[in-house]
C-alpha cells in the first residue's frame, strides 16, 4: 500500500472519532453556564372583568394592554446533562393601557387610559431530552413568575375626561416554556423560545363622576425571544 493510501486510510478511520469529539464539544453538560440575549416580546392575551365602582356596580367594558419588545436576558445553569435551572430577565416593558367596549352611558370611559411598565423575572426548571452530544438542543421548562408593575401614569387625554391615578397589583403565577439552542461553535449558540406566563392583576383608577374604579385582568401573555447565547 502506498504512503498516500496509508495516510488516506488512517484519515478515514480517524474522521468519525474527530467528528464525535467535535459534536461532544458542542454539548450542554453538567456545570455549564449558559447566557443568552436577544429581542423579547411580551404579547398580552388579556381577559378582564367589567369596570367596577367601589360599591360593586359593573359599568361594563374591559381593559386592554398592547405588546412591547425589549432586550431579553436569560441565564441557565446545567445541574445535569439533561436538567437546568433558568432565570429570565429583561429591560422594563412598557404598555399602553386602555378601556374598550363600555356601553352607552359609560362610553366616555373608552380610550387610552395611560401607560405602565413591568418586569417579569421568571425562574424555571428546564429539561433537555436530547443526548448531550447533540448540537441541536430543544427543551421544555416550567417555573414561577413574579411580575412587578411600576411607573403607572394616566394619559393627558384620560385626565381631561376626569381620570386621576393608575395602579396595578403585582402578580405571582406559573410559567411554561418551549425552546431550542443550536450550537454554532462549541461556545456560541442560536436560541429561540416561547413562554406562557400566568399573570393576574387588579387595576385601579379614579374617575371624577363616579369615584374609585377597579378592574380584574388576566394578562396571560405569550412571550417570544430570539437571540444568541454563549456557554461558559
Amino acid at each position: 500500500m502506498s504512503r498516500f493510501a496509508t495516510k488516506l486510510t488512517a484519515s478515514l478511520l480517524l474522521a468519525p472519532a474527530l467528528l464525535a469529539a467535535s459534536v461532544t464539544a458542542q454539548a450542554h453538560q453538567a456545570g455549564d453556564i449558559l447566557v443568552r440575549a436577544g429581542a423579547i416580546t411580551v404579547d398580552p392575551h388579556e381577559d378582564s372583568s367589567g369596570i367596577k365602582t367601589s360599591s360593586g356596580t359593573n359599568l361594563g367594558g374591559s381593559a386592554t394592554l398592547d405588546s412591547d419588545t425589549q432586550l431579553g436576558l436569560n441565564f441557565a445553569y446545567m445541574v445535569t446533562d439533561h436538567v437546568g435551572v433558568e432565570l429570565l430577565a429583561a429591560t422594563p416593558f412598557s404598555h399602553d393601557v386602555g378601556i374598550k367596549g363600555s356601553p352607552a352611558g359609560a362610553d366616555s370611559l373608552n380610550g387610552k387610559l395611560g401607560t405602565l411598565k413591568h418586569l417579569p423575572p421568571t425562574l424555571s426548571a428546564v429539561w433537555y431530552p436530547m443526548q448531550s452530544t447533540a448540537a441541536f438542543q430543544p427543551y421544555l421548562g416550567a417555573g414561577i413568575n413574579f411580575t412587578w408593575f411600576f411607573d403607572e401614569d394616566v394619559s393627558s387625554s384620560a385626565e381631561a375626561k376626569g381620570f386621576d391615578g393608575l395602579s396595578m397589583d403585582n402578580s405571582w403565577g406559573l410559567a411554561a416554556q418551549v425552546g431550542a439552542d443550536y450550537m454554532i461553535t462549541d461556545k456560541l449558540m442560536l436560541n429561540a423560545q416561547m413562554r406562557y406566563i400566568d399573570i393576574e392583576t387588579t387595576g385601579y383608577t379614579t374617575y371624577t363622576p363616579v369615584g374609585r374604579l377597579k378592574v380584574d385582568v388576566d394578562v396571560d401573555p405569550l412571550v417570544y425571544m430570539v437571540g444568541l447565547g454563549y456557554k461558559f
